[in-house]
């Protein structure tokens, strides 16, 4: 009976201690938040908020980046924003990326994670080929399938001439050059989509496979019921992170193409540059800035709330 009272004090005692300890390590859990806090704000009100706020004020002004803005239009560079076809061409060129970001690249990049996630010989010499494109930086990518492309002295046209062919010159076409740019995006990108896949892979349990082949299911069945699945949040996001990158496109189109020809390759971001900057058109420029902004963060928010919610 003594040795049953003492351990039920004792047990009570820890009872109670317990949510002290918990109580003091939250709280300094809690000091060490509010220490790196402020410095976190401060970049980020610097950065991002101040900025952004600047860009709001400069749209409803035509200003040209000299002296202080003074030409009050209100809502003027907005209006012609959306009047301009060429804005309206770069919505579309966006798309067009976002499609083929949806519908080429990371099916691609699934497949080979798919194949590539075993530790089989040469595995790790693929993973590592298929990756080599997104070391590059965008301008270096741009300018060797700028090479590629050249329908003089490129690769391109030497391969037409093996055949008694002229080359075409395929960022000259106006029809053709977005779709060379769309190419070049997925080469570049999808061995980054590629190893997040794997990651992803890796955490599933390989005894699943082991039942599902045990069972008799097919190669199909077993991508549908088990991998899939299990690689859902991997799959959310990648497709988040590749529309956000998507809709802010722009080193890559300047490299090859600038935006041209004709201003059939320009996206949002680089129509921004050709028509706000270059122009020092500010007031326009930051108008195209706000409405990119918006995108973005109605994107994200909205992709968190409904697509991310249990992620």
């Amino acid at each position: 009976m003594t040795t049953s009272a003492g351990s039920a004090a004792a047990a009570s005692t820890l009872s109670r201690s317990a949510p002290r300890r918990r109580s003091a390590r939250d709280s300094g859990n809690g000091a060490v938040a509010w220490l790196f806090l402020p410095p976190a704000l401060l970049l980020f009100t610097i950065f991002v908020v101040v900025p952004m706020g600047e860009a709001v004020w400069y749209s409803v002004f035509k200003w040209n980046g000299f002296g202080s803005p003074s030409q009050f239009v209100g809502l003027l560079n907005f209006e012609l924003l959306f009047e301009d076809p060429v804005f309206r061409l770069s919505l579309f060129n966006n798309v067009l990326v976002i499609l083929a970001t949806l519908l080429i690249q990371l099916p691609l990049a699934l497949g080979l994670a798919v194949l590539l996630v075993d530790r089989v010989p040469l595995t790790t010499t693929f993973r590592l080929i298929f990756f080599l494109p997104y070391i590059l930086a965008e301008v270096a990518t741009g300018l060797i399938w700028r090479f590629v492309y050249d329908g003089d002295y490129g690769l391109f046209a030497k391969l037409w001439e093996m055949f008694g062919a002229v080359g075409p010159h395929v960022l000259a076409e106006p029809d053709m050059a977005i779709y060379a740019v769309l190419a070049v995006s997925v080469w570049k990108y999808f061995g980054f989509y590629m190893i997040l896949y794997i990651a992803g892979l890796q955490q599933i349990d390989r005894s699943l496979y082991e039942a599902a082949r045990i069972d008799g299911a097919s190669r199909w069945q077993v991508f549908s019921r088990i991998t899939l699945p299990l690689l859902g949040s991997t799959v959310r996001l990648t497709i988040f992170f590749a529309i956000l990158s998507s809709i802010q496109k722009f080193d890559l189109i300047m490299a090859l193409t600038g935006g041209g020809p004709n201003d059939s390759t320009q996206t949002m971001v680089s129509f921004l540059y050709s028509y706000g900057l270059t122009r020092m058109d500010i007031g326009f420029g930051s108008a195209v800035g706000v409405v990119l902004f918006v995108m973005c963060v109605a994107f994200a928010f909205g992709y968190k709330r409904t697509v991310m919610r249990h992620d």
